[in-house]
Protein backbone atom coordinates (compact mmCIF):
# COMPACT_ATOMS: atom_id res chain seq x y z
CA UNK A 1 0.00 0.00 0.00
CA UNK A 2 1.26 2.88 -1.29
CA UNK A 3 0.89 6.78 1.29
CA UNK A 4 1.61 9.95 0.21
CA UNK A 5 1.75 13.01 3.11
CA UNK A 6 2.79 16.74 1.87
CA UNK A 7 3.30 19.51 3.83
CA UNK A 8 4.65 23.01 3.27
CA UNK A 9 5.37 25.86 5.34
CA UNK A 10 8.07 28.40 6.02
CA UNK A 11 9.72 28.25 9.46
CA UNK A 12 9.19 32.38 9.97
CA UNK A 13 5.76 31.49 9.15
CA UNK A 14 6.18 34.03 6.22
CA UNK A 15 6.77 35.13 2.33
CA UNK A 16 9.28 37.84 3.41
CA UNK A 17 12.70 36.96 1.60
CA UNK A 18 14.78 40.31 1.58
CA UNK A 19 18.32 40.03 2.10
CA UNK A 20 20.09 40.70 5.24
CA UNK A 21 20.85 44.73 5.25
CA UNK A 22 17.99 45.39 2.99
CA UNK A 23 16.81 49.15 4.14
CA UNK A 24 20.36 50.22 4.42
CA UNK A 25 21.05 48.90 1.05
CA UNK A 26 18.45 51.27 -0.42
CA UNK A 27 19.70 54.01 1.90
CA UNK A 28 22.91 53.94 0.24
CA UNK A 29 21.26 53.77 -2.92
CA UNK A 30 19.28 57.01 -2.71
CA UNK A 31 22.50 59.02 -1.32
CA UNK A 32 24.49 57.77 -4.46
CA UNK A 33 21.56 59.14 -6.58
CA UNK A 34 21.55 62.45 -5.12
CA UNK A 35 25.45 62.82 -5.60
CA UNK A 36 25.24 61.94 -9.08
CA UNK A 37 21.66 63.76 -9.68
CA UNK A 38 24.04 66.79 -8.10
CA UNK A 39 26.96 66.72 -10.56
CA UNK A 40 24.90 66.09 -13.58
CA UNK A 41 22.96 69.24 -13.33
CA UNK A 42 25.83 70.93 -12.31
CA UNK A 43 27.53 70.14 -15.39
CA UNK A 44 24.86 70.58 -17.73
CA UNK A 45 24.21 73.77 -16.27
CA UNK A 46 27.29 75.06 -15.89
CA UNK A 47 28.41 73.73 -19.47
CA UNK A 48 25.48 75.61 -21.18
CA UNK A 49 26.43 78.53 -19.47
CA UNK A 50 29.65 78.65 -20.36
CA UNK A 51 29.39 76.86 -23.64
CA UNK A 52 31.56 73.74 -23.01
CA UNK A 53 29.65 70.97 -25.26
CA UNK A 54 31.72 68.53 -23.57
CA UNK A 55 30.69 69.11 -20.23
CA UNK A 56 27.08 68.57 -21.43
CA UNK A 57 27.83 65.72 -22.53
CA UNK A 58 29.15 64.24 -19.55
CA UNK A 59 26.40 65.49 -17.64
CA UNK A 60 24.09 63.63 -19.93
CA UNK A 61 26.38 60.75 -19.45
CA UNK A 62 25.93 61.03 -15.44
CA UNK A 63 22.19 60.25 -16.44
CA UNK A 64 22.25 56.94 -17.40
CA UNK A 65 23.65 55.98 -14.56
CA UNK A 66 21.53 58.06 -12.22
CA UNK A 67 18.75 56.26 -14.18
CA UNK A 68 20.39 52.88 -13.36
CA UNK A 69 20.51 53.57 -9.67
CA UNK A 70 16.96 54.76 -9.54
CA UNK A 71 15.95 51.39 -10.61
CA UNK A 72 17.88 50.21 -8.11
CA UNK A 73 16.01 52.21 -5.40
CA UNK A 74 12.54 52.13 -6.57
CA UNK A 75 13.56 48.04 -6.05
CA UNK A 76 14.32 48.17 -3.25
CA UNK A 77 11.95 50.42 -2.08
CA UNK A 78 8.91 48.38 -4.23
CA UNK A 79 10.16 45.17 -2.53
CA UNK A 80 9.85 46.50 1.19
CA UNK A 81 6.37 47.81 0.48
CA UNK A 82 5.30 44.43 -0.54
CA UNK A 83 7.01 42.12 0.77
CA UNK A 84 3.26 41.50 2.62
CA UNK A 85 1.44 41.46 -0.22
CA UNK A 86 -0.65 37.63 -0.47
CA UNK A 87 -0.11 38.56 -4.73
CA UNK A 88 3.61 37.63 -4.34
CA UNK A 89 3.67 33.62 -3.86
CA UNK A 90 6.84 33.55 -3.02
CA UNK A 91 7.88 37.36 -1.28
CA UNK A 92 8.73 40.22 -3.72
CA UNK A 93 12.86 38.81 -3.02
CA UNK A 94 13.38 38.71 -6.82
CA UNK A 95 12.78 42.22 -7.56
CA UNK A 96 16.35 43.06 -6.73
CA UNK A 97 17.22 40.68 -9.41
CA UNK A 98 14.67 41.38 -12.10
CA UNK A 99 16.38 45.48 -11.38
CA UNK A 100 19.50 43.83 -11.65
CA UNK A 101 19.00 42.43 -14.66
CA UNK A 102 17.35 45.33 -16.41
CA UNK A 103 20.20 47.83 -15.24
CA UNK A 104 23.00 45.26 -16.76
CA UNK A 105 21.00 45.40 -20.09
CA UNK A 106 21.27 49.17 -19.26
CA UNK A 107 24.96 48.82 -19.16
CA UNK A 108 25.57 46.65 -21.78
CA UNK A 109 23.19 49.55 -24.05
CA UNK A 110 25.80 52.21 -22.89
CA UNK A 111 29.02 49.83 -24.18
CA UNK A 112 27.45 49.67 -27.55
CA UNK A 113 27.37 53.26 -27.39
CA UNK A 114 30.86 53.94 -26.42
CA UNK A 115 32.06 51.44 -29.05
CA UNK A 116 29.99 52.66 -31.26
CA UNK A 117 31.14 56.25 -31.12
CA UNK A 118 34.68 55.09 -30.57
CA UNK A 119 34.42 53.16 -34.61
CA UNK A 120 33.22 56.36 -35.42
CA UNK A 121 36.33 58.36 -34.03
CA UNK A 122 38.69 56.18 -35.42
CA UNK A 123 37.48 56.59 -39.27
CA UNK A 124 36.60 60.23 -38.36
CA UNK A 125 39.13 61.54 -36.08
CA UNK A 126 37.52 64.96 -34.35
CA UNK A 127 39.67 67.58 -32.32
CA UNK A 128 40.11 67.37 -28.77
CA UNK A 129 39.13 70.08 -25.93
CA UNK A 130 42.15 68.99 -23.41
CA UNK A 131 42.13 71.86 -21.57
CA UNK A 132 38.04 70.66 -20.47
CA UNK A 133 38.04 66.67 -21.43
CA UNK A 134 40.63 65.76 -19.00
CA UNK A 135 39.09 67.95 -16.05
CA UNK A 136 35.60 66.52 -16.54
CA UNK A 137 37.21 62.75 -17.12
CA UNK A 138 39.11 63.80 -13.44
CA UNK A 139 35.67 64.93 -11.58
CA UNK A 140 33.87 61.99 -13.09
CA UNK A 141 36.80 60.10 -11.31
CA UNK A 142 35.77 61.69 -8.24
CA UNK A 143 31.98 61.47 -8.26
CA UNK A 144 32.19 57.40 -9.22
CA UNK A 145 34.91 56.72 -6.39
CA UNK A 146 32.72 58.20 -4.03
CA UNK A 147 30.29 56.58 -4.81
CA UNK A 148 31.50 53.18 -4.56
CA UNK A 149 32.78 53.79 -1.38
CA UNK A 150 29.21 54.99 -0.11
CA UNK A 151 27.89 51.73 -1.39
CA UNK A 152 30.39 49.87 -0.08
CA UNK A 153 29.03 50.85 3.11
CA UNK A 154 31.88 53.54 3.98
CA UNK A 155 34.98 51.63 3.17
CA UNK A 156 33.04 48.45 5.11
CA UNK A 157 32.12 46.43 2.28
CA UNK A 158 31.00 42.65 3.00
CA UNK A 159 32.18 41.07 0.28
CA UNK A 160 34.43 38.93 0.25
CA UNK A 161 34.55 37.34 -3.39
CA UNK A 162 38.32 39.79 -3.72
CA UNK A 163 39.68 39.92 -0.24
CA UNK A 164 43.26 38.73 0.16
CA UNK A 165 43.29 35.69 2.77
CA UNK A 166 44.32 37.33 5.12
CA UNK A 167 41.55 40.02 5.53
CA UNK A 168 38.80 36.71 5.44
CA UNK A 169 40.68 35.58 8.46
CA UNK A 170 40.10 38.64 10.34
CA UNK A 171 36.69 39.41 8.96
CA UNK A 172 35.73 35.96 9.38
CA UNK A 173 36.63 36.09 13.14
CA UNK A 174 34.47 38.70 13.61
CA UNK A 175 31.07 37.48 13.57
CA UNK A 176 29.75 35.16 15.24
CA UNK A 177 27.89 32.10 13.02
CA UNK A 178 27.01 28.57 14.16
CA UNK A 179 30.27 26.79 13.61
CA UNK A 180 32.20 29.37 16.17
CA UNK A 181 32.70 28.19 20.22
CA UNK A 182 34.09 30.91 22.72
CA UNK A 183 35.97 28.61 25.54
CA UNK A 184 36.53 30.10 28.91
CA UNK A 185 40.15 29.38 29.82
CA UNK A 186 41.85 29.64 33.46
CA UNK A 187 43.95 32.29 30.98
CA UNK A 188 41.15 33.79 29.05
CA UNK A 189 38.92 33.22 26.64
CA UNK A 190 40.28 31.30 22.84
CA UNK A 191 37.39 30.91 20.22
CA UNK A 192 37.55 27.75 17.93
CA UNK A 193 35.69 27.99 15.10
CA UNK A 194 35.26 25.85 12.26
CA UNK A 195 36.68 28.63 9.04
CA UNK A 196 35.42 27.76 5.06
CA UNK A 197 35.51 30.84 3.89
CA UNK A 198 35.70 30.40 0.44
CA UNK A 199 39.17 27.55 1.40
CA UNK A 200 38.59 23.99 2.51
CA UNK A 201 37.19 23.66 5.91
CA UNK A 202 40.06 24.35 8.97
CA UNK A 203 40.10 24.61 12.47
CA UNK A 204 41.23 27.64 13.57
CA UNK A 205 41.81 29.02 17.64
CA UNK A 206 41.99 32.45 18.26
CA UNK A 207 43.26 34.00 22.14
CA UNK A 208 41.43 37.31 23.05
CA UNK A 209 42.64 39.49 25.78
CA UNK A 210 44.40 37.39 28.73
CA UNK A 211 45.00 34.29 26.89
CA UNK A 212 48.38 32.61 25.42
CA UNK A 213 48.40 29.93 22.66
CA UNK A 214 51.15 28.07 20.94
CA UNK A 215 50.94 24.90 18.71
CA UNK A 216 53.18 22.75 21.06
CA UNK A 217 50.65 23.71 23.68
CA UNK A 218 47.27 22.55 21.98
CA UNK A 219 45.90 19.09 21.00
CA UNK A 220 43.11 19.11 19.53
CA UNK A 221 40.82 16.25 18.70
CA UNK A 222 37.06 15.12 17.16
CA UNK A 223 34.59 12.38 18.08
CA UNK A 224 31.41 11.99 16.04
CA UNK A 225 28.66 10.16 16.84
CA UNK A 226 29.86 6.91 15.53
CA UNK A 227 32.44 7.00 18.21
CA UNK A 228 35.55 7.91 14.91
CA UNK A 229 38.30 10.14 16.07
CA UNK A 230 40.57 12.62 14.65
CA UNK A 231 43.56 13.90 15.63
CA UNK A 232 44.40 17.39 14.16
CA UNK A 233 47.72 19.18 14.16
CA UNK A 234 47.72 23.24 14.61
CA UNK A 235 50.32 25.44 13.21
CA UNK A 236 51.02 28.98 14.06
CA UNK A 237 49.64 31.64 11.50
CA UNK A 238 50.25 34.79 13.61
CA UNK A 239 47.09 35.89 14.54
CA UNK A 240 45.68 32.09 15.27
CA UNK A 241 46.45 29.01 15.13
CA UNK A 242 45.47 26.69 11.99
CA UNK A 243 44.62 23.09 11.64
CA UNK A 244 46.99 21.38 8.87
CA UNK A 245 44.35 18.83 8.72
CA UNK A 246 41.01 19.59 6.63
CA UNK A 247 37.70 18.95 8.36
CA UNK A 248 35.37 15.95 7.03
CA UNK A 249 31.89 16.76 5.95
CA UNK A 250 29.57 16.60 7.78
CA UNK A 251 30.89 19.47 10.91
CA UNK A 252 29.05 17.26 13.48
CA UNK A 253 30.91 16.67 16.51
CA UNK A 254 32.30 17.03 19.73
CA UNK A 255 35.56 18.45 19.72
CA UNK A 256 37.86 17.85 22.67
CA UNK A 257 40.85 20.93 23.40
CA UNK A 258 43.66 20.49 25.47
CA UNK A 259 45.19 23.76 25.98
CA UNK A 260 48.22 22.95 28.13
CA UNK A 261 47.03 20.69 31.11
CA UNK A 262 43.57 21.60 31.08
CA UNK A 263 40.98 19.97 28.88
CA UNK A 264 37.58 21.33 27.44
CA UNK A 265 34.99 19.78 25.22
CA UNK A 266 32.52 21.34 22.83
CA UNK A 267 30.20 20.75 20.51
CA UNK A 268 29.31 21.33 16.86
CA UNK A 269 26.13 20.83 15.23
CA UNK A 270 25.69 20.72 11.38
CA UNK A 271 24.29 24.16 10.38
CA UNK A 272 24.74 24.87 6.37
CA UNK A 273 23.87 27.85 4.43
CA UNK A 274 23.95 29.55 1.16
CA UNK A 275 26.36 29.82 -1.11
CA UNK A 276 27.66 32.29 -3.82
CA UNK A 277 25.00 33.17 -5.88
CA UNK A 278 22.69 32.22 -3.63
CA UNK A 279 23.80 34.85 -1.52
CA UNK A 280 24.55 37.42 -3.59
CA UNK A 281 22.29 41.06 -3.65
CA UNK A 282 22.36 41.10 -7.61
CA UNK A 283 20.48 44.41 -7.06
CA UNK A 284 23.53 46.60 -4.95
CA UNK A 285 25.83 44.35 -7.89
CA UNK A 286 24.54 46.53 -10.43
CA UNK A 287 24.15 49.21 -8.21
CA UNK A 288 27.62 48.65 -7.99
CA UNK A 289 28.70 47.90 -10.92
CA UNK A 290 27.78 51.19 -12.97
CA UNK A 291 29.52 53.31 -10.91
CA UNK A 292 32.94 50.97 -10.65
CA UNK A 293 32.36 50.60 -14.75
CA UNK A 294 32.02 54.24 -15.26
CA UNK A 295 35.20 54.80 -12.84
CA UNK A 296 36.95 52.45 -15.22
CA UNK A 297 36.12 53.93 -17.95
CA UNK A 298 36.66 57.79 -16.35
CA UNK A 299 40.69 55.95 -15.61
CA UNK A 300 41.10 54.90 -19.24
CA UNK A 301 39.71 58.35 -20.34
CA UNK A 302 42.11 59.99 -18.66
CA UNK A 303 45.09 57.65 -19.61
CA UNK A 304 44.18 58.10 -23.01
CA UNK A 305 43.98 61.46 -23.16
CA UNK A 306 47.64 62.55 -21.54
CA UNK A 307 49.27 60.45 -24.08
CA UNK A 308 47.53 62.29 -26.92
CA UNK A 309 48.01 65.24 -25.60
CA UNK A 310 51.81 64.72 -24.71
CA UNK A 311 52.52 62.06 -28.08
CA UNK A 312 49.83 63.61 -30.55
CA UNK A 313 48.03 60.26 -30.53
CA UNK A 314 44.98 60.91 -31.24
CA UNK A 315 44.07 57.63 -32.14
CA UNK A 316 44.67 56.39 -28.51
CA UNK A 317 41.10 58.06 -27.41
CA UNK A 318 39.12 55.81 -29.69
CA UNK A 319 41.00 52.91 -28.76
CA UNK A 320 41.05 53.35 -24.98
CA UNK A 321 37.25 53.61 -25.48
CA UNK A 322 36.83 50.50 -27.02
CA UNK A 323 38.87 48.78 -24.71
CA UNK A 324 36.18 50.42 -22.21
CA UNK A 325 33.36 49.12 -23.93
CA UNK A 326 34.76 45.77 -24.02
CA UNK A 327 35.57 45.59 -20.13
CA UNK A 328 31.95 46.60 -19.37
CA UNK A 329 30.20 44.25 -22.31
CA UNK A 330 32.07 41.24 -20.22
CA UNK A 331 30.75 42.68 -17.04
CA UNK A 332 27.41 42.92 -18.21
CA UNK A 333 27.27 39.54 -19.78
CA UNK A 334 28.56 38.25 -16.38
CA UNK A 335 25.27 40.00 -14.46
CA UNK A 336 22.65 38.62 -17.11
CA UNK A 337 23.67 35.27 -16.99
CA UNK A 338 23.59 35.82 -13.07
CA UNK A 339 20.59 37.16 -12.99
CA UNK A 340 18.71 35.66 -15.68
CA UNK A 341 19.60 32.04 -13.80
CA UNK A 342 17.70 33.16 -10.88
CA UNK A 343 14.83 34.83 -12.68
CA UNK A 344 13.97 31.49 -14.52
CA UNK A 345 14.94 29.12 -10.95
CA UNK A 346 17.71 27.68 -11.59
CA UNK A 347 19.16 25.46 -8.93
CA UNK A 348 21.44 28.43 -7.39
CA UNK A 349 23.09 26.45 -4.71
CA UNK A 350 24.75 23.22 -6.21
CA UNK A 351 26.37 22.40 -3.24
CA UNK A 352 23.50 22.67 -1.43
CA UNK A 353 21.81 20.52 -3.72
CA UNK A 354 24.30 17.68 -3.52
CA UNK A 355 24.45 18.00 0.36
CA UNK A 356 20.18 17.73 0.45
CA UNK A 357 20.34 14.49 -1.59
CA UNK A 358 23.01 13.17 0.52
CA UNK A 359 21.34 14.02 4.03
CA UNK A 360 17.85 12.16 2.79
CA UNK A 361 19.33 9.63 0.71
CA UNK A 362 22.34 8.39 3.50
CA UNK A 363 19.28 7.33 6.07
CA UNK A 364 18.32 4.66 3.35
CA UNK A 365 15.63 6.73 1.63
CA UNK A 366 15.01 7.66 -1.88
CA UNK A 367 15.02 11.30 -2.87
CA UNK A 368 13.01 11.21 -6.28
CA UNK A 369 12.73 14.24 -6.99
CA UNK A 370 14.09 18.22 -5.76
CA UNK A 371 13.61 21.40 -7.12
CA UNK A 372 15.69 24.28 -5.27
CA UNK A 373 15.31 27.72 -6.56
CA UNK A 374 16.48 31.20 -4.69
CA UNK A 375 13.65 33.41 -3.20
CA UNK A 376 15.85 36.50 -1.84
CA UNK A 377 18.96 37.06 -1.13
CA UNK A 378 20.44 34.20 1.17
CA UNK A 379 16.46 32.56 1.10
CA UNK A 380 16.00 29.61 -0.92
CA UNK A 381 12.83 27.17 -1.86
CA UNK A 382 13.06 23.61 -1.92
CA UNK A 383 10.54 20.78 -2.58
CA UNK A 384 11.23 17.46 -2.06
CA UNK A 385 9.83 13.87 -3.17
CA UNK A 386 11.27 11.31 -1.06
CA UNK A 387 10.25 7.62 -1.08
CA UNK A 388 10.91 5.68 1.86
CA UNK A 389 10.47 1.92 2.98
CA UNK A 390 10.86 2.86 6.54
CA UNK A 391 7.47 3.17 8.98
CA UNK A 392 6.57 6.36 10.58
CA UNK A 393 8.74 8.90 8.67
CA UNK A 394 6.38 11.20 7.89
CA UNK A 395 7.22 15.14 6.66
CA UNK A 396 8.11 16.07 9.99
CA UNK A 397 11.22 13.31 10.40
CA UNK A 398 12.38 14.81 7.41
CA UNK A 399 11.99 18.38 8.50
CA UNK A 400 13.85 17.64 11.63
CA UNK A 401 16.40 16.05 9.53
CA UNK A 402 16.58 19.03 7.42
CA UNK A 403 16.38 21.48 10.49
CA UNK A 404 20.50 22.12 9.90
CA UNK A 405 19.96 24.18 6.17
CA UNK A 406 19.39 27.47 7.53
CA UNK A 407 18.60 29.09 4.40
CA UNK A 408 15.79 27.16 3.38
CA UNK A 409 13.08 29.54 4.27
CA UNK A 410 10.40 27.80 2.53
CA UNK A 411 10.27 24.21 2.44
CA UNK A 412 7.48 21.49 0.95
CA UNK A 413 7.97 18.06 1.24
CA UNK A 414 5.68 14.98 0.10
CA UNK A 415 6.37 11.81 1.75
CA UNK A 416 5.66 8.37 -0.28
CA UNK A 417 5.67 5.45 1.83
CA UNK A 418 6.24 2.48 -0.30
CA UNK A 419 5.22 -1.10 0.90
Amino acid sequence: MDETESVTGSRQHSHIFLGAGYETSERKTWAVIWLCGAMMITEIVGGSLFGSIALVADGMHMSTHAGALLLAALAYAYARRHANDPRFTFGTGKFGDLAGFTSAIILLMIALLIGYEAVGRLLAPVPIQFAEAIPIAALGLAVNIASAWILSGGGHHHGHSHEHASTRRTNHAAHDHDETHRIATLDGVVVLQVFEDGVPPHFRLTAEAGAALTADSVVLETVRPDGTRQLFTMVDHGDCLESVEEIPEPHEFKANVRIGRDAYSVVFEEHEHAHGAALRDNNMQAAVLHVVADATVSVLVIVGLLLARVFGWIWIDPVVGLVGASVITSWSYTLVRDTGAILLDMTPDRRMADNLRRTIEDGGDSLADLHLWRLGPGHLGAILLISTTKEGRGPAYYRAKLARFRSLSHLTIEVTQVV
